[in-house]
């Protein structure tokens, strides 16, 4: 058995036992309307006015891409170029506004509650593509959330209260089950970028501690770890910690592809580090490494399913729930939770997910499924400008067809 597949409970008879039997969306979604106490689908736009909605903070070019969640969901869609734009015309066509949660005016969530307006903060899913969305990659699950946005911790978000308040029962922890394994033993994660280049982690016996890089910018790292100030002062801190492990600096995609602010000079890092995993999937570290550190990242849930030591210099959603070790632990989240119920909280209950082939609505497996299936083809030049430049031409032509379908 393979150090991962130890950790994480992970055996071939495991996968047989999967849960066979699955709620269809259409069937969920039916009995989320019919006031079922589980929390879902329509629970994320209770007491919302969907006649239609007002957004802003979208690139044109992935805007056909929100179109296939959105449509059934509000009665119309219109795309606004500042918030000015979508108040006004909330304020005369009603319904709600929309906003791309990482992009939020910093006044907007109060001019629209002066005018009696719900706000609907709009975030890409924690399982989202075979390719980045800097790229033009487009994603295949998002967030809806009326409450607040799950990286933003100084504030009470959807997902927050699903995990402080929500019931899980066996069979959606089965599911929960069953859906980690999967990832897992797939190597699934948010992007899925490919094997990369072959990396052997060094060490010579001493723990070995890897540090997620992130972009310095994100709304993440200055909503939810304003004390660590970038990644520099993260490895610096991380090593102060720990002077005798083996740290692993693990650059994140966007710095490495140019596209985002965050990225460390090398030899600045390796001050710190002992190691950098350029070019390296998170996947392909977490069977040699002892333990993960990181501001808010996303690769640190990745390791929680991997069953991996976590350490949080920030309140990532996973962090305050008795999972991980948290220099800054988040006050309002008093629930111990097992990992199921992070996992069915977080995958399951919180994002929306359409197949990226069919573009129809799905459930988070069919779309685990759909994501292994593509991440074993080869991803060639992903990075390439022409490539890029082609997915922008094809998504501004897809958005304006999708534009003439809207009310």
């Amino acid at each position: 058995m393979s150090k991962e597949s130890g950790r994480s409970g992970i055996t071939s008879s495991s996968m047989q036992d999967a849960p066979q039997r699955r709620t269809s969306f259409e069937t969920r979604l039916a009995r989320e309307s019919a006031d079922a106490p589980q929390p879902g689908i329509a629970a994320a736009l209770e007491g919302v006015d969907c006649s239609r909605i007002e957004i802003l903070g979208i690139n044109p070019w992935k805007r056909w891409q929100l179109d296939g969640f959105l449509r059934g969901r509000f009665g119309a869609i219109h795309y606004n170029r500042s918030a000015a734009g979508a108040l006004r015309r909330q304020s005369r066509l009603g319904g709600c506004v929309g906003v791309w949660a990482a992009r939020e005016p910093q006044d907007l969530a109060e001019a629209a509650a002066r005018q009696g307006a719900r706000l609907i903060r709009i975030e890409d899913g924690f399982l989202r593509s075979v390719g980045l969305g800097s790229n033009r990659v487009g994603g295949a699950s998002l967030v809806l959330d009326a409450e607040g946005i799950y990286f933003d911790p100084r504030r009470p978000s959807r997902l927050e209260r699903l995990l402080q308040d929500g019931s899980y029962d066996a069979e959606l922890l089965a599911r929960a089950a069953w859906l980690r394994q999967f990832l897992v033993r797939q190597g699934l994660t948010k992007y899925n970028l490919g094997a990369g280049q072959d990396f052997t982690v060094g060490g010579g016996g001493r723990r070995r501690l890897l540090v997620a890089g992130q972009v310095e910018d994100d709304a993440s790292v200055r909503c939810g770890a304003p004390g660590v100030a970038g990644n520099l002062p993260l490895l610096e801190q991380v090593r102060a910690a720990n002077p005798g492990a083996w740290i692993v600096y693990k650059p994140h995609p966007d710095t490495e592809a140019g596209t985002r602010l965050g990225g460390i000079d090398p030899e600045e890092a390796l001050r710190f580090a002992d190691q950098i995993a350029s070019g390296v999937p998170a996947a392909a570290l977490f069977e040699q490494i002892d333990e993960v550190h990181t501001m808010t990242s996303l690769l640190g849930f990745e390791a929680l399913l991997r069953g991996l030591p976590v350490t949080t210099w920030g309140q990532p959603f996973y962090a305050g729930w008795g999972l991980t070790h948290d220099h800054e632990p988040p006050t309002r989240r008093t629930r111990r939770l097992s990992l199921e119920a992070l996992i069915a909280g977080a995958l399951i209950l919180y994002p929306l997910y359409l197949d990226p082939v069919s573009g129809q609505p799905c459930e988070v497996e069919d779309l685990a499924r759909r994501l292994a299936s593509q991440a074993q083809a080869p991803i060639h030049a992903e990075r390439s400008a022409w490539r890029r430049s082609a997915r922008l031409l094809l998504g501004l032509y897809r958005s304006w067809r999708s534009a003439r379908g809207r009310g």
